[in-house]
């Protein structure tokens, strides 16, 4: 699921083509929306909130899309659109002005609420690690009142909202942590060390096509562990390995180094792990995580 930085970038690429500009033609191919019509409006802004995509219209409403694990919004120039776009069985969305369109594409969700009803879909969310409502303190508030595994609590939104498990992975091996252990066990003082860290990973991603923990933005050596399970750590050499993290139906996958962060994670059962992507492998492949 692409993670907060990755969607300001949606939203900002978004907001670069078509804020301030007349709407021309739309299309939403959702149950319940289908029949909207956005012509002859003009789209205000578009903004993320934590991995939610809001773009405000004229007129008091709001198109609002998640990517969730495989969306997209493309950027087209409208003069040369190509007609397969409109024949695309994954387009969910069109949105286009006279000079650019926006398809939005395998989305997980599309919504057309009032502007003033946002809340109704984006309000359960904690602090956006990118956006100016970021409050750290509320945020490790909202992670020692959870009182969950720290990987865990890390990936829930309504505790800091925009932390996926690319950058839950990286932070807590950056900072040493086990990814289980309780929140309130860590106390604040090495929570504001780990949410510190989340925000100046995230907050670095978003200027940034690769995102990277290493420094370096070579695909492949851009993270010290996550998506890496079956190779070794490049801190200390132990292999580093993949386990599930939270209760269904929100179980994630947690990459870690047992060395690094304090041995074999409770879920994981010690079995050898593959490079994913390995002949043989059950992982999925790194791209697809």
């Amino acid at each position: 699921m692409p993670e907060g930085d990755t969607v300001w970038r949606t939203a900002t690429r978004l907001h670069q083509a078509l804020a301030g500009k007349l709407i021309v033609a739309s299309d939403l191919r959702w149950p319940d929306i289908a029949t909207a019509d956005l012509t002859d409006r003009t789209t205000i802004e578009v903004v993320s909130r934590g991995k939610h995509v809001l773009h405000r219209i004229e007129g008091g409403l709001t198109l609002h899309s998640h990517l969730r694990m495989e969306g997209q919004w493309r950027i087209e120039a409208t003069p040369s659109l190509a007609p397969r776009w409109r024949r695309n069985p994954n387009l969910r969305a069109l949105v286009s002005a006279t000079d650019w369109t926006a398809l939005g594409m395998r989305l997980g969700m599309l919504d057309l609420v009032p502007t003033d009803r946002e809340g109704d879909l984006v309000g359960h969310l904690g602090p956006d690690v990118l956006g100016p409502d970021w409050d750290a303190e509320a945020a490790i508030d909202n992670l020692l009142r959870a009182d969950l595994p720290v990987g865990e609590a890390l990936l829930d939104q309504r505790n800091l909202a925009g932390v996926g498990t690319m950058w839950c992975a990286e932070t807590l091996f950056l900072e040493r942590v086990p990814p289980w252990t309780p929140t309130t066990e860590l106390g604040r003082e090495r929570l504001q060390r780990i949410v510190a860290r989340a925000h100046r990973l995230i907050d670095n991603g978003k200027n940034n096509a690769v995102q990277t923990s290493t420094g370096s933005y070579r695909l492949d050596e851009a993270h010290y562990v996550h998506a890496r399970s079956g190779r070794p750590c490049r801190r200390c050499g132990t292999t580093v390995r993949v386990a599930p993290i939270g209760q269904e139906p929100r179980t994630r996958t947690m990459f870690y180094c047992p060395r690094c962060q304090g041995g074999l994670g409770p879920t994981d059962d010690g079995r050898t792990q593959r490079p994913l992507g390995s002949e043989g492998s059950s992982k999925r492949s790194p791209r697809a995580l």
